[in-house]
């Protein structure tokens, strides 16, 4: 399991390796890749890619000072498509939960509706 910033740098490594071959990237790069709102730094995304490297996702053949060869290995293919994003997850749980509340308003109101005629027909008898 990632989380996700390791996911987001993962999807750019493999978007530029789709075949598996070894690329060269520059750190700036792939900083400058990512989404503003998670965008790191150069240690961060070092860090990053040596955690890919020890869960056999990514081999790194060499790397200089702001320079690494890699590629992605197919583990780490493998997991990009077959773990979802969180959104599609959420869709779903809110089309749940729109018919749950659909399901509990019209079983309220028919209960509630029954309950009135049950409590008008007996207060009708008793009375008269």
């Amino acid at each position: 399991m990632l989380d996700t910033k390791s996911r987001l740098v993962l999807s750019v490594l493999a978007k530029e390796t789709k075949n598996g071959n070894y690329k060269i990237f520059e750190l700036p790069d792939i900083i400058m890749s990512l989404p503003k709102h998670y965008r790191m730094d150069e240690s961060a995304i070092k860090h990053i890619l040596v955690h890919l490297e020890r869960q056999d996702i990514i081999s790194i053949k060499y790397e200089d000072d702001e320079k690494y060869c890699l590629a992605v290995l197919p583990f780490g293919f493998e997991i990009l498509e077959t773990e979802k994003p969180k959104y599609y997850r959420e869709i779903k749980d809110k089309k749940n939960n729109n018919n749950n509340f659909l399901i509990g308003f019209f079983s309220a109101f028919l209960g509630t509706s029954a309950g009135f005629a049950i409590f008008y027909l007996i207060f009708k008898f008793l009375i008269k």
